[in-house]
This record gives C-alpha cells, structure tokens and sequence, in this order.
C-alpha cells in the first residue's frame, strides 16, 4: 500500500497498524481530533497524510479491536489494557483510555519471536540465564526499551530446549505460546485470575518449574516474586529503572525502612541476574538497536547488596567476570563497530567519562 494515500475516511485498524510496523514505529498514539502519531526512534511523528480523526471515528478504529467482554470493561471503566493479535508476526498492547470527555489509545508494537537471542542484540550470558533452575531474573529499563520482547524470547528458550512447567500471570496476555518441549499456562488476571496477587500465590501450587511475572509494579508483586524464587522456582519479571543497579535500589527502596535489612538478604540469596537496556537510533538507519547491561549475582555482588554497597557493584561489572559489562562498555563497543555515533552515546551514557570512543587499533 502507498505511503502517499491520502484518506477523507479513516483506515481499518490493521491498515494503521501495517503503515506503521513498515516504517518501524515502534507505537501509535490515537488522540480525538487529531490524525495518529507515531514513535519513531523515539519521537513523536504525525500521520499528517491522513485527516484528524472525530471522537466517533476513533471509537469506530478503536472498538474494531475490542471483544464484547473488553467493550463493557471499557464503557464500565473508561480504560483497558489488553493484547491484539492484528498481522501475522507481530502483537500489540494495547492500552484504551478517555482523554477529557474522547477516547484514545495507546498502541505498543511488539514483534514476534525472532529466530534467536542472539539476533536481538543480547549477549551469550543472557542464554546460558534461561538454563539456571532457580533465582530471580530481572529485565529493567525505562517504558519502551524491548524489555518484554527479551523476557519473551527467554522463555521461548526453554520452552525449545527443556521439558518444564511454565506458568506466566499477564495483565494482559501479550504473547501467546505455543508448546514445545514445556507445558506452557498463561494466565490473565481478570479472565483467568481474580487478581495480580491471587494469580502469584496460586501459581505455586501449579507444580511450576518457571513463573513468569511480567511488570513487578509494587510491594506485592515483589514480595511474591521473591517468595517464588526462594521456594525454588526460575522466577522472570521486568521493573521500570533507569539502570540495573538503581533497579536492585528500587526493591529494596519500596519496603518499610525496618524490613529493608531484611529485604537486602533475601534479595541477595535470590537475585540471579539483572539485565538493563536501552534501545538507540541506529547509525545510518531507521531502525534502532539494543545496547544491554548485565549484572550477574556472584558472590562479591550477594555481599554488596547484603552490606547496602551498591555503588560497588559497578566495579564488578567493569571487571566482566562471569559475563558481566556496564551500558557504557556496551555503548563504546557499538560505537567501535560502526552500528551507533558517539553523539548518540554520550547521550544514552550514565557516565559520559567511562566511555572509550578510541579507534580501534589497526591490525599491522
């Protein structure tokens, strides 16, 4: 179909979502009175070959992708999150909302499952996490960062390689998996479970040998997910941090001050790894590309979280033991490949001073 199409009426909601998985937006915004907008490596871009859209029209696109069940939530509501399946390799998530007196949305692009982690951009340590039996793994960054579709792509890892018991809790279901090796159940609160809570607490009691949390988004999911990898359980959840360290902070930063001592020895027993990213304009393409960080929980880092010196945990990484690396490592090797500019990251870098923009040494 033609980009240059201009329309009196609005497009079909796949038509929508077809242009814009074409030119890599990574979301869509619908606000009534105005055509849609796109992200694209991470700004905001108008759909201004098409007209704005009247609260009727954007309903009309809107309810082309709600059930009659998610219609009444909404109307009872006046919000949704949900999960649309709208072209054959990609999801979307979905958020429905009123915006003073008109409806809107929010649309996530989500990819399919790609044919490795390693074409995701991730390290080979990020593989060797999904054969680990027990522990904590931690997905972290800001909203729109891939967090998910890596947590995703983990899964289907084991899912292929070992026979075991999945049990995820979503609110929504964002990706729908099929059966491999492992006996997969996917569970999403308001249709299969009463509560996020509810879900956690009786997923334990399902023989699981993996849980899946998606977003740890308070105390209670993060007191159930810590509970669930101390009973011994390959525990995933993703959290909104600006890093991997502050990520560890934020737990720790959510209880009460006198269980926080607590909370620090628990975490350090249980935490496995933390992995942060970043998704960044890629050199001479429209496409963006994943730049990661990983902390591994080795003894020395179990001991740093227990004392409360986290600071020191950069250190560690730096020193890349048992795969380890910080965003700026990551970013100064991206940079040496060619595959971003150093203007891209400078401004992606916690600590601008601790990258090596140097060129490579020639081989003579």
């Amino acid at each position: 179909m033609s980009e240059s199409l201009e329309s009196e009426r609005p497009l079909r909601i796949k038509q929508y979502l077809d242009l814009a998985v074409h030119r890599g937006a990574s979301d869509i915004h619908f606000v009534s009175g105005r055509a849609p907008i796109l992200r694209l490596q991470g700004e905001l871009i108008p759909f201004n070959e098409f007209a704005p859209l009247t609260h009727e029209e954007l309903k009309e696109v809107i309810f082309e992708m709600l059930n009659d069940r998610q219609k009444k939530i909404f109307e009872e509501t006046y919000e949704i999150d949900y999960s649309y399946r709208g072209l054959k390799q990609y999801y979307f998530r979905i958020n429905v909302h009123m915006d003073k007196g008109s409806i809107g949305a929010t649309i996530r692009i989500m990819p399919g499952l790609t044919t490795s982690l390693e074409s995701l951009g991730l390290p080979e340590v990020v593989k060797d996490l999904t054969r680990r039996r027990s522990g904590l793994i931690l997905l972290v960054g800001r909203a729109g960062m891939g967090k998910t579709t890596t947590m995703t792509h983990m899964v289907q890892q084991i899912n292929e390689e070992r026979a075991a018991k999945i049990v995820t809790v979503e609110d929504p279901i964002e990706f729908v998996y099929e059966a491999k090796r492992s006996v997969i159940v996917q569970r999403e609160v308001g249709i299969d479970t009463l509560t996020f809570a509810a879900g956690l607490k009786y997923a334990l009691r399902q023989d699981p040998d993996v849980v899946v949390i998606g977003e740890m988004r308070d105390l209670e999911s993060i007191s159930m997910a810590l509970t669930t990898a101390e009973t011994g359980h390959l525990v995933f959840g993703t959290l909104h941090s600006s890093d991997a360290i502050e990520a560890i902070n934020r737990i720790i930063d959510v209880y009460p001050g006198e269980k926080q001592n607590q909370i620090r020895v628990q975490l350090a027993e249980n935490l496995l790894a933390v992995i942060g990213q970043q998704l960044l304009p890629r050199k001479q393409s429209d496409k963006r590309i994943l730049a990661t960080e990983v902390v591994i929980s080795t003894l020395a880092i179990r001991n740093m979280i227990r004392r409360n010196s986290l600071a020191e945990i950069r250190g560690q990484m730096e020193t890349g033991r048992e795969g380890m690396f910080t965003t700026e490592q990551c970013l100064s090797a991206l940079v040496k490949r060619g595959l971003i500019t150093e203007e891209v990251a400078l401004s992606h870098a916690k600590y601008p001073q601790m990258l090596d923009l140097r060129p490579p040494l020639k081989s003579s």
